[in-house]
């Protein structure tokens, strides 16, 4: 069985810090046009463990990377992998993370709007901008279909099972007509996620929203897949029992993804 700080790590190195990206590259603040020319790569991780990730800022651009930088301008180790889940998921870490390179403060600077727009995935998160809103429902989405990905990955077992003997499937969420959108493909066991619409085959499932509100209601708000369905909010095509599974696993990694 899966260990279970092992699982929430690994979605929060692999589904999590990614998003970092997405908010870079939402970030129209004139704080980020200002610190452009400060390159360098902060590094996340925990002591005693292999895995981690990093940010690499170079040339205007950011690219989250998995793995251990020989070399971090910045570097945020935690004591373990438990007080690095506690910080990502709205907990509190009971020691304070070693902290290497402090002194950049233009680097540091850079981390800072990020970490703040990640707290727009705490369910109490609740902005009225429709630009932020669509953001979060963004950020939730590209985060769940990465996170169910990672959870086959990581060796759950109920999804192992579930995914072993599947053909080449797509499982995709959309928000209609034409907001964010990411999927899951299965196949033989194996799984991938990625953003947009899969354009190769049409999906085995299809999470449909009705506009960017019924998204929100249900993925930011948290309304129940059934009552969205009777309100028109979502529409499902495809296998019920396949869609039921999903939704089975979605709630997996909320829990997982609890303090």
């Amino acid at each position: 069985m899966a260990d279970r700080d092992m699982l929430t790590n690994r979605i929060i190195l692999r589904s999590v810090l990614p998003l970092f990206k997405v908010l870079y590259l939402a970030d129209e603040t004139p704080i980020k046009k200002l610190l452009l020319k400060f390159d360098g790569v902060i590094q996340f991780g925990s002591h005693g463990s292999e895995n981690g990730a990093y940010l690499e800022f170079k040339q205007g651009n950011l690219d989250v990377i998995q793995g251990l930088h020989p070399n971090p301008e910045i570097a945020i180790i935690f004591k373990n992998i438990q007080d690095m889940n506690a910080l990502f998921t709205g907990g509190k870490p009971k020691g304070f993370p070693t902290l290497k390179g402090l002194w950049r403060i233009p680097l540091l600077l850079r981390l800072v709007p990020l970490f703040i727009g990640l707290t727009m995935l705490q369910p109490n998160a609740q902005p009225k901008d429709p630009k932020k809103r669509e953001l979060k429902v963004r950020l939730l989405m590209y985060m769940v279909t990465n996170a169910l990905s990672q959870l086959n990955k990581g060796g759950d077992e109920d999804m192992q099972v579930w995914t072993k003997n599947q053909p080449d499937r797509i499982y995709q969420m959309s928000v209609q007509p034409e907001g964010p959108a990411a999927y899951m493909r299965v196949k033989g066991g194996k799984t991938k996620s990625g953003h947009g619409i899969y354009k190769r085959k049409a999906p085995f499932v299809h999470m449909k929203f009705n506009g960017l509100d019924s998204a929100y209601k249900v993925m930011a708000e948290g309304k129940e897949t059934i009552q969205a369905m009777r309100d028109l909010d979502i529409s499902l095509e495809g296998p019920p029992e396949y869609s039921g599974n999903l939704g089975s696993f979605m709630v997996r990694i909320q829990d997982l993804m609890m303090p």
